[in-house]
């Protein structure tokens, strides 16, 4: 590969505009480096060639020297010679001993003509040294960026350290090379340079951009929400003629359709009675179907549940998930002016349970990793979170998993009434779908819900809870049995149990015995986070008329309104970091980074941690230390469940007492630890991090949360395991520090042009890098984490604020 490198000085541009191309390592074309101005230009042979002829030209006009001959001395004498040509002349061709003289010049004196001459082979020499050094070093710079050595970290930091645009631009084409999920994860970097870095980063980023939104629709969506997030820190006169405006409203538009797509449009002429979508389904779906009418803009009305159409002329290809989304957040900031959890956690189910009626449809959840649709809202399941101020809920969604969203389509509707009456799957043709629909894809059903609009709620004040109606005539293989929700009591439903589930739950209970949580009424997630999810998954699976098909899966989200979860998406961009560091140093520590979806700059989406329920919900459900809990849960010391689930608590106090330390996060009450079903501890709410705390008091001093209850798990200051746990924050802090500007560049950058709290102050960053002592030793590192241990058990804020907590909110 040596020898096809192309020598050019540093600090160069990479021209894509000519010149030779390379093939990459994806067989993308890449631009090669060209000769660019350093210090000094470097001079063409011509130009110095026609530079002494002048000169030499002007010395016999001043001096009537003749055209063809010039005067030639020896030691003594001076002798006619042989007629010599400027161009010898010119490219230093003089004999030995010779010199060109002025007839002026006094006898002796050098000649001002070898002196220029002299001056500028010298210069000549020198320019063409430098070069040779200069494209040494831009060699070895191509050299890297071809090399397997060169990765998206590496092509995120040129892209955002390099001042050329040749470079800029070449890492613009990179991009195409790398996997799409790698590229992925540096989204939020890419789109905040790209609003507010100059127009070479810009123009590197964008043709990445609308390739991509091109491809995909969650993308696309991801792109747009992004764009308008980031944009919300500038002036709203600078915000609305922005680069990030501009490409959001590209994007939002249908111009970024797949050219197949498009071509397929305008072919969308309705049957008899029916809307064909560009897949030719023989149904008519809602108008929650994108593809089902071009012009559904024109059925969003202006209501109580969706106050802001923006255009008449919405285009179809995100209308359907954007007034999803808007939906879920209006639900949301309802639900915050009701008083009490009880009545907003009625209010829930009566919301979804309407939006439960436009379902399926061409929708799916930006958090899942998979194509799907969604096709129901299990309604009763929902509850909402603990939250003083606000009222952030937890929904469970049914989809259906599909090879590609933008082709497959959508789901037909299986009225929930009639999937109840049947004895097996065998019989669910009469549920008004045929065995071939079931095998295969889903192609020709009644249109079961005619709705005028798309995701609006006109007469909120006259909602109804809808229930799933149950039945009694039924079998082992299809369980009737009401659903687990916090409104069963107040519902009064009959409970209908088959034979089957019977036998099978007592066998489980006999194996196994885990605690469950009673109900709270001022708590109402404990009993829903509790239950095992795989449990969840059965039961709800079970009383879904989807439930039997093999592709339906269920997904959870949190729903967050008023809530800015920009810094939600830094921490978990960190964590990710920390996590892939640590894998590859083969550091067992554990953590567990949940995906977040930045909506706004006040709403979002989380994924929630399944299995999991907070520290405060264990010690005010259980009335036991976190040891006792322990014992209860998993067993005696000596088990095999306890050492695991002991092993399991201290790889993961060990990584997230780094991370608190890394990322100085604060707000570390117990209502943001969770503890999940395997021992783990997983931190959550990232809300205070950096240079930003609880009311920017800076009351928690300790460098992270270390409790004497999370020591007594340990096994003790004296135990094996406390010193296992010592052990792993020294390897991962020695890991961590190796990959330093790994982590730091994620942060730097979003720093641009950022209003965050978190990024108050001008020392963010490098109190971030003086966090990771790359001046100490490992014996000095050891001594450090033994003061930073030591210094957090005997943190008297940490006591306080514990105390504070518990009197405010009472968050044990």
């Amino acid at each position: 590969m040596g020898d096809a490198i192309v020598d050019a000085a540093p600090g160069t541009a990479l021209d894509q505009s000519s010149g030779p191309v390379l093939q990459g390592n994806g067989g993308t074309p890449l631009s090669v480096i060209r000769e660019g101005v350093g210090e000094l230009a470097v001079i063409d042979p011509e130009v110095a060639k026609k530079a002494c002829e002048e000169v030499l030209e002007k010395v016999k006009l001043m001096h009537g020297v003749s055209s063809d001959s010039v005067a030639k001395s020896d030691d003594c004498n001076e002798m006619e010679s042989a007629p010599r040509t400027n161009l010898e002349l010119a490219n230093g061709d003089v004999g030995d001993g010779c010199e060109i003289k002025c007839l002026d010049d006094p006898a002796g004196a050098p000649s001002r003509i070898q002196e220029e001459d002299e001056t500028m082979a010298n210069t000549v020499k020198s320019a063409r040294r430098r070069q040779k050094n200069n494209s040494a070093k831009q060699s070895w710079l191509l050299r890297l960026f071809e090399s397997k050595l060169f990765d998206i970290s590496m092509a995120i930091s040129y892209l955002y350290n390099s001042k050329e645009p040749g470079v800029q631009a070449y890492i613009g084409n990179r991009l195409f090379c790398f996997r799409n999920e790698d590229v992925d994860f540096y989204l939020p970097q890419l789109l905040n340079m790209y609003i507010h870095m100059d127009e070479d980063v810009g123009d590197a980023i964008k043709p990445y951009i609308v390739h991509r939104c091109r491809q995909s629709i969650n993308f696309s969506l991801q792109c747009a929400l992004l764009l308008g997030a980031y944009s919300s820190d500038m002036h709203i006169s600078t915000q609305r003629h922005s680069r990030g405006t501009k490409l959001r409203k590209l994007i939002l538009s249908d111009e970024l359709k797949p050219a197949h797509k498009k071509r397929e449009l305008p072919s969308l002429s309705p049957a008899p009675d029916m809307g064909l979508s560009p897949s030719k389904r023989t149904h008519q779906r809602s108008k929650s179907d994108a593809t089902a009418s071009i012009s559904l803009s024109s059925n969003l009305k202006r209501t109580a549940s969706n106050p802001k159409v923006e255009s008449e002329d919405e285009p179809v290809r995100l209308a359907p998930e954007r007034e999803f989304i808007k939906s879920l957040m209006a639900i949301g900031k309802r639900l915050a002016i009701l008083p009490t959890k009880e009545q907003k956690t009625q209010r829930l189910i009566s919301e979804l349970s309407l939006l439960n009626h436009k379902l399926p449809a061409r929708i799916w959840l930006p958090t899942a990793g998979f194509d799907h649709h969604v096709v129901r809202v299990p309604h009763t399941q929902a509850v909402v979170l603990n939250s003083k101020d606000k009222a952030p809920y937890l929904i469970y969604v049914e989809v259906l998993e599909c090879e590609n969203f933008d082709t497959t389509n959508v789901p037909a509707r299986i009225p929930e009434n009639r999937i109840r009456t049947t004895r097996s799957v065998e019989n669910l043709p009469e549920c008004g779908i045929t065995h071939e629909q079931r095998a295969s894809s889903f192609t020709t059903v009644p249109n079961y819900d005619n709705d005028d609009e798309a995701w609006s709620v006109d007469d909120i004040g006259e909602l109804q809870v809808e229930l799933p109606e149950m039945h009694t005539n039924s079998c082992d293989n299809i369980s009737q049995f009401s659903v687990d929700s916090i409104t069963s009591q107040e519902s009064k439903e009959p409970v209908f149990i088959a034979a089957g589930d019977i036998r099978r739950r007592l066998s489980e209970q006999l194996a196994h015995t885990p605690t469950a949580f009673r109900r709270d009424p001022e708590d109402p997630s404990a009993v829903a986070l509790k239950e095992p999810w795989q449990e969840k998954v059965r039961r709800i699976r079970e009383g879904s008329p989807y439930g039997h098909l093999p592709n339906w899966r269920l997904l959870s989200v949190i729903v967050k309104c008023g809530d800015d979860l920009r810094q939600e998406l830094l921490a978990f961009q960190v964590l990710k970091q920390l996590q892939s560091i640590w894998e590859q140093e083969r550091v067992p520590l554990w953590i567990k980074p949940y995906k977040i979806l930045v909506i706004s700059a006040d709403s979002g989406m989380i994924e929630p941690v399944v299995n999991a329920v907070s520290i405060h919900q264990v010690k005010k459900q259980s009335q036991l230390s976190l040891l006792d809990y322990f014992l209860q849960e998993h067993g005696n010391y000596t088990t095999e469940a306890f050492l695991t689930a002991q092993r399991n608590f201290v790889q993961s106090c060990a990584g997230y007492c780094l991370v608190c330390y890394l990322l100085q996060v604060k707000d570390r009450h117990n209502g943001n630890i969770l503890l999940d079903a395997d021992g783990h501890i997983i931190h959550i709410d990232f809300g205070f991090i950096l240079s930003s705390s609880p009311r920017n008091l800076g009351f928690e001093t300790s460098a992270f949360k270390l409790t004497s209850e999370f020591v007594d798990v340990m096994g003790g200051l004296d135990g094996d395991m406390f010193n296992y746990y010592k052990m792993l924050m020294l390897q991962g802090l020695i890991a961590a520090r190796k990959h330093m500007d790994k982590v730091v560049q994620i942060v730097e950058i979003m720093q641009q042009g950022s209003q965050l709290p978190c990024f108050h102050g001008s020392s963010t960053i490098r109190n971030l890098k003086e966090r990771f002592h790359m001046n100490m030793t490992e014996e000095q590192l050891q001594m450090l984490i033994e003061q930073m241990v030591d210094g957090s058990m005997r943190s008297i804020t940490t006591k306080l604020y514990d105390g504070f907590q518990y009197l405010t909110n009472g968050i044990m």
